[in-house]
């Protein structure tokens, strides 16, 4: 038994008991079954003497309850969604909760396969950024009474608890400060979706410049497509309008594949054009010259998260209601954004 995980067959057959009796009294049962105190003290003195250790998803199967929660993100690679992650387990982790995370990649499939896979191991909680078009598979979550928290984005047709910082608003001063640094002619480089975050970030964009009586000029890149295409369509895009003087990135893994392609141009380079990212990174105070960036409040939103997520857990009553928060963003200003240009 040395040489290998006991488990509650080699218990059982040590101690010779039956395999339920020694299933009972690992589970908190053994008064509720009539199992005899000195019994129960006998297994779980033997079950510590040799290191016993239950296997957590076969005892989610018997009990119900796996004390752990998956958190789905668009990219656990992202530093963004890395930082979020990484608070979101240090607090579960202090209630006495697991987190197992995981990348989404943005797919419908492999989202629906992930669920389906945690749904088998009877997995306690949802944290979910969802891509567009799994409505109907967290309505299923829903509708089983399933803890579930959206964030970073969310469906507005489905009544569920979210998390989300306030786009639209956040996007408008980004440009408005573009603005009143005195650009006028300010791109947008945003991706192909149908996501609210994304799409009220372009809106915010849309309204700043309508606001001042400017043109738009928006290009929208694949998610899908390798980062290296992406960095060729940017680089045609600036190429075929290069009296555009600023730019406002949608996501900071964007503006690096923009602040690329704008390095790799002859005419052009990231101290003649203004430029803000929406999400800061660590990297972009280290760029010549500094990024500005909209820094989502990572803490706040991963105590909102996590505060909502364990507060359904632990109280059923609080799965008839659904709280939905929306956190301002934060205009970081550095030397890309500012007009020094022209002095």
């Amino acid at each position: 038994m040395k040489n290998k995980r006991p488990s509650i067959r080699d218990i059982a057959k040590q101690l010779n008991v039956s395999t339920t009796t020694v299933s009972f009294v690992l589970n908190g049962k053994a008064k509720e079954k009539r199992i005899s105190e000195q019994l129960a003290e006998q297994v779980l003195k033997f079950v510590e003497e040799v290191g016993y250790k239950p296997n957590q998803i076969a005892q989610s199967l018997r009990t119900g309850k796996s004390r752990i929660i998956s958190l789905m993100v668009e990219d656990i690679s992202n530093a963004f969604f890395s930082k979020v992650a990484r608070l979101i387990e240090e607090a579960a982790h202090q209630r006495g909760y697991k987190i197992i995370y995981c990348s989404t990649e943005n797919s419908v499939d492999k989202t629906r396969e992930l669920i389906r896979m945690f749904r088998d191991w009877q997995i306690d909680g949802y944290i979910i950024t969802p891509p567009a078009g799994v409505e109907e598979d967290i309505q299923g979550l829903i509708n089983d009474k399933h803890p579930v928290v959206l964030f970073d984005r969310f469906f507005p047709r489905l009544k569920t608890n979210y998390v989300i910082v306030d786009n639209f608003n956040s996007t408008y001063k980004a440009v408005n400060h573009l603005i009143s640094q005195g650009y006028s002619r300010i791109a947008f480089v945003t991706l192909e979706s149908e996501q609210v975050q994304m799409n009220d970030r372009l809106n915010g964009y849309k309204k700043a410049l309508e606001d001042c009586l400017l043109p738009p000029l928006v290009k929208s890149l694949n998610f899908d497509k390798p980062a290296e295409e992406n960095k060729k369509e940017i680089t045609s895009f600036l190429v075929n309008n290069r009296q555009l003087d600023a730019i406002v990135f949608a996501t900071n893994y964007i503006s690096v594949w923009g602040l690329e392609a704008i390095r790799d141009i002859t005419f052009m380079s990231p101290a003649d054009v203004g430029i803000v990212s929406f999400d800061d990174h660590d990297v972009f105070p280290l760029f010549a010259p500094p990024v500005s960036a909209v820094a989502q409040p990572v803490e706040e939103i991963s105590k909102e998260v996590i505060n909502i997520m364990l507060k359904q857990l632990e109280d059923p009553e609080q799965m008839n209601t659904n709280k939905h928060v929306v956190l301002p963003a934060k205009l970081i200003i550095r030397e890309s954004s500012l007009k020094k240009k022209l002095a």
